[in-house]
């Protein structure tokens, strides 16, 4: 990846909450329905943990039982003398309009690029099949850049910063906080982390938390998408829309 390829990259976080507050909260179908889902990671706990509580821990990353909140965004772009990268948020309710905002940016963003990637950290096995996944419950069709059903693994057009860092090992998982300590990668102190958003959205209603939350892990995750591309001394500034 050259400088001058980095335009047709967007560097991509989304944050998910349940879909409604507490498990009491779901219809009976979807209460018998997430104790058959859950009943493999309950049966882990020392005590058969009840399906109210891990409902509360685990649902947020399941698409069939919880919704995106946030998607950040982040662009890089050449201005005269210096990179900028370009954030921006989307935080609307419902999550369809969310999801069709979103999309109309993609397009757009698309008609500029001839190939737009994204790239994020684990995007591949959350992100990019969470989209797809609430977009198609929603009734939105996806764009040519997430028409991903039935592809191959080494078919897949977009980077994931965890699958650069894995080297082949299919085993090996590593968060974004951890590699970018390891890396020497300043990450921006955080009041929260991903297992406190569905808390913060519920009970806090604070969205704007989470989207700065959010957009703290797509400057982030560009920064190590550099250091591991081999273009350790690229600097840009951020640029909040």
């Amino acid at each position: 990846m050259t400088k001058e390829q980095l335009s047709s990259i967007l560097f991509i976080d989304i944050e998910t909450a349940p879909v409604v507050p507490d498990f009491e909260s779901l219809s009976e179908n979807m209460k018998k329905l997430w104790i058959a889902k859950s009943q493999w990671f309950r049966m882990k706990e020392t005590e058969n943990a009840a399906p109210a509580r891990v409902f509360d821990e685990k649902a947020g990353i399941f698409s069939e039982f919880s919704k995106i909140i946030c998607i950040s965004i982040g662009s890089l772009n050449a201005l005269e003398n210096e990179w900028v990268l370009r954030l921006k948020s989307f935080t609307d309710e419902p999550e369809k309009t969310l999801l069709n905002n979103f999309f109309s940016i993609i397009s757009r963003y698309a008609q500029r690029q001839k190939k737009l990637l994204f790239c994020g950290h684990n995007i591949k096995e959350f992100d990019l099949p969470f989209i797809c996944r609430r977009s198609i419950i929603n009734g939105i069709p996806l764009p040519e850049s997430l028409q991903l059903q039935n592809r191959k693994p080494w078919d897949h057009p977009h980077t994931d910063t965890m699958e650069l860092w894995r080297f082949g090992d299919i085993k090996h998982f590593t968060s974004l906080a951890l590699l970018a300590e390891v890396l020497g990668i300043p990450s921006p102190k955080q009041d929260m982390d991903g297992s406190m958003v569905g808390k913060v959205f519920w009970e806090e209603k604070n969205i704007s938390r989470i989207a700065d939350y959010c957009m703290q892990d797509v400057i982030t995750a560009a920064r190590v998408y550099l250091h591991l591309t081999g273009m350790n001394d690229f600097h840009f500034r951020v640029d909040y829309a």
